[in-house]
């Protein structure tokens, strides 16, 4: 039996732009460093498999603590979910944290929201420190209600962050539009947030660290782990060896491939981003912005004076037809994003979809799974992935010396 489909383009396709596949972030940065393939046996103390940007983060922290590593990568770096990613830095979890409250308790939900805010800050020093160019800048966030029945709950959400004092105002749906030229229902504005371009850093974080000693390996597809008592040894497709004391997994969303524990579930999200010089409001430049829908539309400015936008998750994803597919979900994204802000202006130059994962609380899993041994992961879905690779630098160098860190109970394994 032979299906055939068809697929009529929308008359709606203003001002679109049908040119890119790749994620923006490549197109716009390339290939900025290439390390060798391993083409030798070698043991090390430590292996991080995955170069974006959580191995970046990780492996620096573990340098910095004295650790011997080696990172490996299965493709170039920075080129798996990190060329995908929007770079929003917020210290808001995809849960909110009236709900999270109701799953891990009042302490631990307000410790996870105040590790955010803190990452944020974390970054902005290492960036400032290395002199890394990767389009940092501090931002604040505007969490937006989509419909009367949001801005009821999102009051109760803003009155928790601000008891527990997180920077949060609360501006009514008349003060939205008159500073950011925004329709909704009212919105939380938080003071710390942050953009960055995510694939920029990640290579930068890894070449300093290359500069530093540490080797890289890209291009390196492990095929077989042998975990034991005793250390890990890692086979690589070329027939190649790797010994170490320990293995970190900071390998995304492909690790749910490895376990058996149901960790995440994996969803499609799609992207869209303007030229340049998009004509918007002056403030709308300084905010992180998304909504309370399900699934939520977010949007900011980048450095270089387009505006991105993004949502549309979907749980499939049909390869064959993924242009197709995108050129709709743009169309969608069009629509909303003329709700919120009319006359917007904004022409299409680079769309993408990527693959991401989101948790049952919205918390990373970071530390051991008890179905490896002397293996450490890094997980950080949903859309607080960098964040929480922030908070990982320490949690991990905390694992390695045996000490416990107060985040450690919230983002294990079998919770």
């Amino acid at each position: 039996m032979v299906f055939i489909f068809y697929w009529k383009r929308p008359a709606n396709l203003k001002n679109m732009r049908i040119r890119t596949f790749e994620p923006f972030w490549l197109v716009k940065n390339g290939l900025l460093h290439s390390y060798p393939s391993l083409q030798k046996n070698l043991e090390t103390e430590i292996v991080v498999l995955g170069g974006g940007i959580t191995g970046a983060l990780v492996s620096h922290g573990l340098l910095e603590a004295g650790h011997q590593v080696v990172l490996i990568d299965k493709r170039d770096i920075g080129q798996g979910s990190t060329s995908a990613t929007t770079s929003m830095l917020q210290y808001e979890i995809d849960e909110p944290l009236v709900e999270l409250t109701k799953k891990i308790g009042e302490k631990g939900a307000v410790a996870c929201y105040k590790a955010g805010i803190k990452a944020i800050r974390t970054i902005g020093d290492l960036v400032a420190n290395l002199n890394l160019e990767c389009g940092f800048d501090f931002k604040k966030s505007l969490f937006l209600a989509h419909d009367e029945n949001a801005a009821d709950w999102l009051k109760e959400e803003f009155e928790m962050r601000n008891k527990h004092r997180m920077g949060v105002s609360w501006l009514s749906a008349d003060q939205v539009w008159k500073t950011f030229g925004i329709r909704s229902f009212g919105a939380i504005l938080s003071k710390t947030a942050a953009s960055v371009d995510a694939y920029r850093l990640a290579h930068g974080l890894i070449h300093h660290s290359f500069k530093r000693g540490m080797d890289i390996y890209d291009q390196t597809e492990i095929t077989k782990t042998e975990h034991r008592e005793d250390g890990v040894t890692l086979q690589t497709m070329d027939g190649f060896s790797v010994k170490c004391r320990k293995v970190i997994y900071c390998t995304g969303f492909e690790s749910t491939e490895l376990l058996k524990e149901k960790i995440a579930s994996l969803f499609y999200t799609y992207a869209s981003v303007s030229e340049q010089g998009i004509a918007c409001a002056k403030q709308l430049k300084d905010v992180l912005v998304w909504d309370t829908a399900n699934p939520y539309l977010y949007m900011r400015t980048t450095d270089d004076g387009r505006l991105l936008v993004g949502g549309e998750d979907s749980s499939t994803n049909f390869p064959f037809f993924q242009q197709q597919i995108k050129e709709r979900k743009y169309v969608k994204l069009q629509s909303k994003l003329d709700e919120l802000i009319p006359e917007n202006g904004f022409i299409e130059d680079f769309s993408w979809g990527g693959t991401f994962g989101a948790t049952k609380d919205g918390l990373p899993y970071i530390g051991a799974s008890p179905e490896y041994t002397n293996a450490l992961f890094v997980l950080g879905f949903g859309g607080n992935g960098i964040t929480f690779s922030i908070q990982a630098m320490d949690i991990i160098v905390a694992m390695l010396k045996g000490k416990k860190h107060d985040l450690e109970k919230y983002y294990r394994f079998g919770r």
